[in-house]
């Protein structure tokens, strides 16, 4: 939030106060807009069985995991690093779901060892798995080939995407669950991020309960996610109100029909720790050119790629400056490549030294950090009433030599 003298987090704590004890640049996520986030998920849906499983590909930071499970949240990974770092946050195996895609048996023989939930997307693995583990319940990803609305590059639920097995193959699923005797305990899917119109979303959902009652045995139904949050002010997003009402009923409608109160399962990432996010970062230069004013930084693609990667949003303020005079800028990294955090943006007048706040940063930013520059990569701290907290520190130059050999072939 802001007032008239700069800006405060939850517990009135100033950033800047942070960056003074911490550096910059540096990542900030408060955990009450993540608590506030969570709590309004489980208001929305009124079904007799909800779980919500923090998607944690967002953020996988330790802490924050520690933090999801207090919350009482389940986790979905999409990788077996991801599961032992649930593990190690101390999720209980049956709390993980395991929803990899284009990984070898192997590492899905690892999940089976380990005891999480695993969600299978392709015909092949379904059919080696099925052999391999005829006993372990599976759940499967379908397709819906539908667009729920978003860059297309975050949408995953179209014809031409990699994940889930698609609509047109269900014959076959069924083949393979009859040969092999799998023991199929859920159904899945996914769309992808930014979704604009909860009727879209709703065709989905349809798509998938109409395969759901062709398996007689299951335990859940898992929707995915991808619910839209606002960039900046004025910004549309999901209605998780009016969709939590429009699911809840036509699911417990489903469930009478079915037999049984199965649980409903979501899958946030985005939903739970973007709003919670805050990138700080340093100006180093102001540098005019004939055609645009520059606002240099301490930090780059290599710590938050989206906009870059994405074309996505995030609202760039001046928390040393708030009441200076609005101009136009254009906020750049120091890496060696075209490293633009946005363009033509108005910005209370920004001075060398000035510290930047970049919003919506919890979620796809420092998980996909990189040492690209062989820059380092900042540190973390989560706030939470009043008190802040280190949950990683900044990479120094040993960690970065910490894996090479140093080898010299020239002896």
């Amino acid at each position: 939030m802001e007032n008239g003298e700069g800006m405060l987090l939850s517990g009135n704590i100033n950033p800047l106060d942070l960056i003074e004890k911490y550096g910059a640049p540096l990542y900030v996520y408060d955990a009450e807009v993540i608590e506030s986030q969570y709590k309004r998920l489980l208001a929305a849906f009124d079904v007799p069985r909800l779980r919500i499983h923090y998607a944690c590909k967002a953020l996988t930071t330790l802490s924050i995991l520690k933090f999801m499970k207090g919350l009482g949240a389940g986790l979905d990974t999409v990788s077996i690093q991801e599961v032992r770092l649930g593990l190690a946050a101390g999720f209980p195996p049956r709390e993980i779901t395991y929803t990899p895609n284009c990984v070898g048996m192997e590492e899905i023989d690892e999940a089976v060892v380990l005891g999480v939930r695993i969600n299978i997307d392709n015909l092949s693995i379904l059919e080696q798995f099925g052999q391999a583990h005829p006993t372990v319940p599976v759940s499967i990803r379908i397709n819906p080939h539908i667009m729920a609305g978003g860059n297309l590059k975050t949408s995953v639920g179209h014809v031409d995407s990699k994940f889930g097995i698609s609509i047109h193959q269900m014959l076959h699923v069924h083949r393979i669950v009859e040969a092999t005797g799998l023991q199929v305990e859920g159904i899945h899917m996914h769309t992808g991020s930014d979704i604009l119109d909860p009727g879209v979303f709703l065709a989905g959902a349809e798509i998938l309960l109409n395969h759901a009652k062709d398996f007689p045995n299951l335990q859940f139904v898992d929707f995915g996610s991808g619910f839209k949050v606002p960039y900046k002010e004025g910004d549309i997003e999901t209605d998780i109100e009016e969709l939590g009402q429009l699911i809840s009923a036509r699911f417990r409608e489903f469930c009478q029909a079915y037999g049984k109160d199965l649980v409903l399962m979501f899958e946030p990432g985005k939903f739970l720790v973007s709003q919670a996010g805050y990138f700080f970062v340093r100006v180093n230069v102001v540098k005019h050119t004939t055609s645009t004013v520059f606002a240099g930084v301490d930090s780059g693609l290599n710590h938050l790629i989206r906009p870059m990667f994405y074309n996505s949003y995030h609202h760039i303020t001046n928390i040393s400056h708030p009441q200076g005079r609005r101009r136009f800028y254009t906020v750049v990294g120091y890496i060696c490549e075209t490293d633009t955090f946005g363009a033509n943006r108005k910005i209370p007048e920004i001075r060398e030294g000035d510290i930047l706040c970049m919003r919506n940063a919890g979620a796809y930013c420092f998980s996909m950090a990189s040492n690209y520059n062989s820059r380092l990569r900042p540190a973390e701290v989560m706030v939470y009433k009043g008190q802040d907290y280190l949950i990683r520190h900044r990479e120094t130059m040993e960690d970065l030599f910490r894996n090479q050999t140093g080898v010299d072939v020239w002896g």
